[in-house]
Formats: structure tokens, sequence, C-alpha cells
């Protein structure tokens, strides 16, 4: 196995701008997430305790399909974050407890690359369903400098069919 350089994340994440709607541009598969998924999207929002609720849908041969999960930060500047998805519902992850480190994001809080330090999940996400060509091969391309395998990406469709 080869040896991975730290990964870098953004300076300071402000948890307030990230809650809200985000959608799924791209990602690395991912055992929990059909491949065929679309109209893939997360509602970040506030719990009593300062964690972030986590509420993941996407449909599935037309089918809605959600799983409700908890992050919580790990560091002192909000940009590395542990989630977890309780074991119930048909998208629920069998991993437990994942990493989610906010590795870069655009300063209205807009577009944000998102990936774990072992660099087998990756996530680009928009507050819109759809992202320019030019922004989005930045961001890829700012992967596969991190040593993210983005020839292995997979591109979601949004069908206008919202799951947000």
């Amino acid at each position: 196995m080869r040896k991975l350089p730290p990964l870098p994340t953004v300076s300071s994440l402000e948890l307030q701008r990230y809650l809200g709607t985000w959608y799924e541009i791209d990602r690395l598969p991912l055992q929990h997430e059909p491949r065929d998924a679309t109209d893939v999207s997360a509602f970040y929002s506030l719990n009593d305790d300062g964690s972030l609720r986590v509420q993941s849908r996407c449909l599935h041969h037309g089918e809605l399909e959600e799983a409700i999960g908890q992050a919580w930060p790990v560091d002192g500047n909000n940009s590395r974050l542990e989630v977890s998805f309780p074991t119930h519902g048909a998208r629920a992850a069998p991993w437990g407890v994942g990493d989610y480190w906010v590795i870069q994001l655009d300063r209205s809080y807009s577009t944000a690359l998102v990936g774990s330090p072992d660099r087998h999940s990756l996530w680009l996400l928009a507050r819109q369903p759809e992202m320019d060509e030019t922004t989005r091969r930045h961001y890829i391309a700012y992967a596969r400098q991190n040593g993210f395998d983005v020839d292995e990406l997979i591109h979601t469709p949004h069908t206008g069919h919202r799951t947000a």
C-alpha cells in the first residue's frame, strides 16, 4: 500500500454557513450508494448538541431512498468531521463512522470538495444540482493532485426530480 501525504483541509469551516442543501455532482463509488442513483442530495441542519444532522436522499429506480445520519467536528477548525449513519433504511452505511473532510470550499459556500484521508471517499458538492464544466474540472484536478483516483468518479445525474 502506498504511503499518502496528509490530506489538506480548508483552514476554517463555518458550520452555520455549511448548513442547508447540497447536491452531489460527482462521487467515488460507495458500497451504500447504488452506482445508478440519481438526484442525490444532502440536507445539513444543526442538532441541539452542536452536531450536524445529515439527511441524505437519492432516487434509485424511481424510488426515493433516504438515510439520516449525524456528523460532528473532530478538529478545532471544523473542517474535519466524522459522520455516522445508523443502520436503517435502504441507504444505511454499513461502515459505522466515516471521515468527512472538507478539502476545498469556495468563499460563497456554494461548491465543496469533501473526501477521506485514505482517499477512498470523495464527493464534489454544490448548492445547485448542476455545475459548469470549468468549475467541475478545477475541483476534480485538485482532487487528483491530492491522490484521489478521479478516473473512478461517478457523475451524478440530476433529472429534475429533486429529492431535497
